[in-house]
């Protein structure tokens, strides 16, 4: 046999995708079958810290007006708000193509939802530092709180992945799938997810040396390998391959929904990150019966939200890189959600967002915007309550009621579990795995608290 180096045996586990599924390709019993019953759900990280307050803005003209005199530098005009009828709020015009989802019924409006240990009103936040989040504010650790929900302490498992602990593993491609490479919202306490690329296909190995390949195939497939530990990594490599084998034959090939994702306004390809991202989504859940699933979670991802500058354009506030990372993002959950469409699953499949942070209500002198807390977010799809709005819009006034600061950081009035717990109990978690996939429930499930009313 031919002799292999770590280093190769690293890089080609790597290529087989055995990197993120070593050991999760265990031996459980699989949650659901497909059918009517299907459903998934997918959740879009917006790292960095979207500005939420410029995606969803005021309309009534009251409101809008303390908008303008809070927000300054970055405030939209009339002109760049889409409004959503009913709501008492607008879209970006970025993401006017979301608007006739909302029209349609099937988009829904969450409110300054964000980490939270304990409820919390300005006055205990300033007298209670012990039930503040920790390191409240910092990328890395929001962007753990959100997908571990656990606002204190380290998270080194997600709500995905320990949803996924109680589905049970499975003997096949596993139910819990990223196109965004590992996160912790995806880790089990015993389970592990899939990772897969956004963009190309996986194959068996690419060392580029023949022998090499032929060396970890014949490993691969070997038995009586002596201890128990190679036999284990030898089937675990196997496992591997076959998983690779089967997402790489659904990737590669040509479905019904690439069809939907296109700029309506102009035919041509999404060819965006998120687009690349939503798109392998959709062929994952077109091809549900070849993997057996009638569950799925998904994670993806848009980056460079951290808009502490340009956040618009000088005398053009529409403009500038948040305009152009939600209209990405509008133009791919508008395709995704018309992909569902046509295989019937608009009701079964919901999409959502999640971000760091929100930022500050007052813009900067950069046109931009810095670190702040409580965010919006949007839902869409999976029979969401029809043009629901959940929360509550802060008092924008600086230094007001819902502000810690002189700027605009307003505390949450609602926790990221009354949000994912909604989505979470229709993905069919039951009463008494909640408090294991969502590990301070007992707090936002009692007290007149609980999941939000999303779905109609």
């Amino acid at each position: 046999m031919t002799s292999i180096s770590r280093r190769h045996f690293h890089h080609m586990a790597m290529s087989a995708g055995a990197a993120a599924a070593l050991g999760m390709f265990g031996r459980g019993v699989a949650y659901g079958a497909p059918g009517s019953g299907f459903r998934a759900m997918v959740g879009v990280f917006l790292f960095g810290g979207n500005d939420g307050w410029n995606m969803l803005v005021p309309t009534d003209p009251a409101a809008y007006s303390a908008y303008v005199a809070s927000r300054q530098t970055v405030a939209l005009p009339p002109s760049a708000v889409v409004p959503l009828a009913g709501s008492g709020l607008g879209l970006h015009q970025a993401m006017a193509s979301l608007a006739p989802i909302w029209d349609a019924g099937a988009m829904a409006l969450v409110l300054n939802a964000g980490t939270l240990a304990a409820p919390l009103t300005k006055a205990t936040f300033v007298s209670r530092p012990d039930l503040r989040p920790s390191n409240l504010m910092s990328h890395s650790d929001e962007q753990e709180h959100w997908q571990g929900l656990r606002a204190q302490g380290v998270n080194r498992d997600g709500f995905m992945g320990r949803l996924h602990d109680r589905m049970g593993a499975g003997s096949g491609v596993p139910p819990v799938i990223s196109f965004a490479g590992n996160n912790v919202a995806l880790i089990g306490q015993q389970a592990q997810p899939l990772v897969l690329p956004s963009r190309t296909v996986l194959t068996r190995a690419d060392s580029g040396n023949p022998a090499i390949e032929a060396a970890v195939s014949s490993f691969a497939g070997g038995t009586g390998l002596g201890d128990d530990v190679t036999q284990s990594t030898a089937e675990t490599l196997k496992d591997a391959y076959a998983m690779t084998a089967a997402t790489s034959a659904v990737l590669s090939a040509t479905g019904s929904v690439e069809a939907f994702f296109v700029n309506p306004s102009t035919g041509a390809a999404l060819t965006s990150e998120v687009a690349m991202q939503l798109k392998r989504v959709a062929r994952m859940i077109e091809a549900r019966s070849t993997f057996g699933h009638g569950r799925q979670s998904f994670f993806v991802s848009q980056g460079g939200y951290d808009t502490h500058d340009n956040q618009v354009t000088g005398g053009n506030v529409a403009a500038g890189t948040h305009a152009n990372l939600l209209g990405d993002l509008a133009l791919a959950l508008a395709a995704f959600y018309k992909a569902m469409q046509s295989l019937g699953l608009q009701d079964n499949v919901t999409t959502f967002t999640m971000s760091d942070f929100g930022r500050t209500y007052r813009g900067n002198a950069q046109f931009g915007s810095d670190h702040a807390w409580g965010n919006n977010h949007l839902v869409i799809g999976g029979g969401v309550t029809p043009k629901g709005v959940f929360g509550r819009y802060p008092d924008p006034t600086l230094g007001g009621a819902d502000d810690i600061s002189n700027e605009g950081r307003f505390l949450p009035t609602m926790a990221q579990e009354e949000y994912l717990g909604a989505i979470l109990k229709w993905h069919g978690v039951a009463d008494g795995d909640m408090p294991y996939v969502v590990p301070n429930w007992g707090t936002w499930s009692t007290n007149g608290r609980g999941p939000i009313g999303l779905y109609g």
